[in-house]
């Protein structure tokens, strides 16, 4: 079993060479966090996450969440853990100040994000949901509703909830069920169920807020007649001390392949009476709502993926220096070597670090986008960044996840017979990437986002743009005069062909022919997501041959930069054309066979 070790250097990298760290700290807001701020804070996190979280993950995988008579019992160590989270104010790191928060920038929070994740994803599911719920009521809830639930969730003194899913529903939303009945008085009562409610119920704090989707009774049908509510576990007197319980309340925790620690429940609303709510914002407007607290997940989700991409690299990479086993090709009655000496290990190992480096690099630069969207003073701007940030929010979830279940499983492959034991560690890596490509909407859920709303309805302007970016450091690559970069600029250059022509295929086809054009979605969202970090990497590569020109003695992690490059276009980035054919010719295959050719 390998021990994480939190990838600080590479980290410190992409925030300050691809993400813009320096221009993030001009920011209003932002002024104060220096450099050696945003050091500390990484050491600090790698710190906690190496030694208090990573010890906990395979022992919460091996004794997981425990359910009796509607209480939630969590994994041993998990209390105290969590208390040692909010004291130290992990929680409150991105938060508004006004409620207690450090205001830090986004950038900064995403590489702690990854740092709880992969040190311990089961753990940190409980404070991303609750970093969810607190934007919604940031940004929608009633100044009563901020004043008494906002300074405990961004403590961590009480935690959070997303409540959507319902047994009948699943991801159509516009089938929800659960009502909510006016009382007269400002509050509702609740009645209904909901499923896949990650840490519904726990034993970490003393109250969870829930924000729940229900219906008024005169709510019109469909998506159009959801309203979003405030649910605590335990109603909240004017004072705010803790009163009554409240009628809502766990029936069961779901037998998951993955993430045992993490407690997926069943809620039940009102079996006694009526669960007592508040309506966040206007009526019927929940869903827009919702996803407030939706994109905010997607985003943590797939930095999901890249944690457990890195943890499963991490792992491999530790086994591979250690097993010893065959010889090495080409040295006829050589010594029997280290797995990592034998050329297929080697490419296994290289397809996990590239595609990890690239998705990091990827999310890394999303979030510094989000920061400008959030706090530049230009309105342009920030409209701009936005736009960037909703183009790329589905990519950084859907490309990012569906690579970590391929890179975990690589993982298992390295380590052969052996990653199939559980006594290794690799297999828990797999097990729990596997519910990231469902979570928060499946991943063909966030391609047909990505080619109707932020293509097909944007006419492709930010894409396009985006490309544009692209092939200015193509022509870069090019001018450096270096063949690698040049062998680098030809991958990137046709990567950008192929996503410009699968833009244009589904300008001309998405209005006409819907079908035709979902058949490419999530095809086009690897594209997308492939060509993205193809463009990252050879920026990489650009920046660690200038450094390294100037006479930077670091030159182990810079060479290695440049070398991983060249292996991501190769092995990565030159799948972009076949992508784009399965965009462009793909729909014939999938549609013409009738339901009982299956």
């Amino acid at each position: 079993m390998s021990h994480y070790a939190a990838p600080i250097r590479d980290m410190q990298f992409v925030m300050r060479e691809l993400a813009g760290l320096q221009e993030v700290q001009k920011l209003p807001g932002c002024e104060e966090v220096s450099t050696d701020l945003v050091d500390a804070i990484l050491d600090e996190a790698s710190k906690f996450a190496t030694g208090i979280l990573a010890p906990l993950n395979k022992t919460g995988d091996v004794e997981g969440a425990k359910w009796s008579h509607g209480e939630v019992t969590t994994a041993p160590g998990w209390r105290e853990a969590y208390r040692q989270f909010t004291e130290a104010g992990w929680t409150a790191l991105p938060c508004d100040p006004d409620f207690g928060g450090q205001g830090l920038p986004k950038l900064v929070a995403t590489a702690v994000m990854e740092m709880w994740k992969a040190s311990n994803m089961a753990f940190s599911l409980c404070p991303m949901l609750t970093g969810g719920a607190i934007e919604a009521l940031m940004l929608r809830g009633s100044d009563e509703q901020k004043a008494m639930y906002l300074p405990k969730m961004v403590s961590g003194e009480w935690t959070g909830t997303m409540n959507l899913t319902e047994p009948q529903a699943g991801s159509d939303l516009a089938a929800v069920r659960t009502r909510a009945e006016p009382q007269g008085d400002g509050t509702y009562k609740l009645f209904g169920q909901k499923i896949f409610i990650t840490y519904g119920e726990h034993d970490l704090t003393d109250n969870i807020v829930h924000l729940v989707l229900a219906r008024l009774p005169d709510a019109p049908e469909g998506v159009k007649g959801i309203s979003l509510f405030v649910v605590p576990k335990f109603l909240v007197n004017a004072d705010g001390s803790l009163g009554a319980r409240n009628d809502v309340h766990c029936v069961s925790i779901e037998h998951k392949l993955g993430i045992h620690a993490s407690p997926t429940c069943v809620l039940a609303f009102g079996d006694k009476g009526g669960a007592t709510g508040t309506l966040v914002g206007e009526p019927n407007r929940g869903l827009e709502y919702m996803f407030i607290m939706m994109n905010e997940a997607r985003f943590a989700v797939g930095m999901e993926g890249v944690a457990l991409a890195d943890r499963a690299y991490q792992h491999a990479l530790a086994y591979a220096r250690d097993r010893v086993q065959g010889t090495e090709a080409g040295v006829r009655g050589g010594p029997k070597v280290p797995i990592i000496r034998h050329p297929d290990v080697r490419r296994m190992l290289m397809l996990m670090k590239s595609q990890t480096e690239a998705m990091r690099a990827l999310a890394h630069v999303v979030a510094a986008a989000t920061d400008f969207a959030h706090r530049h003073p230009d309105e342009a701007v920030r409209r701009e960044r936005q736009a960037f940030v909703d183009l790329m929010i589905p990519v950084v979830k859907g490309w990012s996840t569906e690579n970590s279940i391929d890179i975990a499983s690589l993982g298992v492959q390295v380590h052969g017979g052996m990653g199939y034991i559980e006594e290794t560690g690799a297999a828990q890596h797999l097990r729990d990437a596997r519910i990231t490509t469902i979570y928060e909407g499946t991943t063909a859920i966030q391609a047909n986002d990505l080619i109707g709303r932020k293509v097909a309805r944007d006419e492709g302007r930010t894409v396009k743009a985006l490309l544009g970016e692209m092939r200015a450091v193509v022509g870069e690559l090019r001018g450096a005069g270096e063949a690698g970069l040049a062998a680098i600029a030809d991958s990137l250059e046709a990567g950008v062909a192929a996503v410009d022509m699968a833009v244009e295929y589904l300008l001309a086809t998405y209005g006409r022919d819907i079908k035709a054009a979902s058949v490419g979605a999530v095809p086009f969202l690897e594209l997308v997501g492939v060509v993205a970090g193809g463009w990252l990497m050879a920026r990489s590569a650009l920046v660690a041959t200038r450094q390294l020109a100037s006479g930077s003695s670091d030159t182990d992690f810079l060479g290695a930069k440049v070398v991983t490059a060249r292996f991501y276009a190769d092995h990565v980035l030159s799948r972009a054309a076949g992508l784009a054919h399965a965009v462009v010719k793909g729909a014939n295959g999938a549609l013409e066979l009738a339901d009982e050719q299956f």
